[in-house]
């Protein structure tokens, strides 16, 4: 288990990117933990006998060999920040010159976002969209806040936890969203989450099994 440290009163902020099915899972407060990918700062190393034989908990060596020392992977810093701090989602989003005076819209929830008494809404499709990774801070409207974490195997993930990623579900929750085949379903919601994952992350992702960062977040 990462130990997630922190203190409230010096809480940082720090961008996340999501798609739109998962900021539609936050809004809906379905999803309340993230998967990303576990990559070593540039200073380190995997150790050989760790976890590149693929054992539960891997071992970190500097490169420089003037750095003596070395380190479990729970040891190092999470790049997402630490208990208390802040994440400011970027979504895909828009300011159409059709909106007089051009409030502020998100792809992911479009038209249901555009505030109340605007009219001559346009379609989606007429909306020139920007990527989310041009969002900035000031136009964010979901504040995400790290409550826990811990770094695993991708395929360690259990259905609970799938389901706190924010898959869909279907009717009596036996059919669960399959993100890699429109229109289908799979049984369970841990497969439902890998084929996000692969959806996210290209065919292989699943397979490759990588050390991940679980963070685990309450909406602010």
């Amino acid at each position: 288990m990462h130990q997630f440290l922190g203190n409230p009163s010096m809480t940082k902020e720090r961008p996340i990117l999501f798609s739109g099915a998962m900021v539609r899972a936050i809004l809906d407060g379905r999803k309340t933990q993230t998967r990303r990918v576990f990559k070593l700062p540039s200073w380190a190393d995997w150790y050989v006998s760790g976890a590149m034989q693929g054992e539960k908990t891997g071992d970190i060596v500097p490169k420089d060999p003037r750095q003596r020392g070395w380190y479990s992977i729970e040891e190092l810093p999470c790049p997402y920040g630490q208990l208390f701090d802040r994440l400011w989602v970027r979504e895909t989003w828009a300011q159409p010159a059709a909106l007089d005076p051009g409030p502020t819209v998100y792809r992911a929830d479009y038209p249901a976002c555009v505030p109340a008494g605007f009219e001559n809404i346009p379609p989606a499709e007429a909306i020139r969209w920007k990527p989310s990774i041009h969002m900035p801070r000031g136009l964010s409207r979901i504040l995400l806040e790290i409550t826990g974490g811990r770094v695993e195997r991708l395929q360690d993930i259990t259905d609970t936890d799938s389901i706190f990623e924010g898959i869909g579900g279907y009717g009596d929750k036996d059919a669960w969203t399959d993100y890699t085949v429109a229109g289908a379903t799979v049984e369970t919601p841990r497969e439902s989450f890998r084929t996000l994952w692969q959806s996210i992350n290209g065919a292989g992702a699943w397979e490759a099994n990588p050390w991940v960062w679980v963070l685990e977040f309450r909406r602010v």
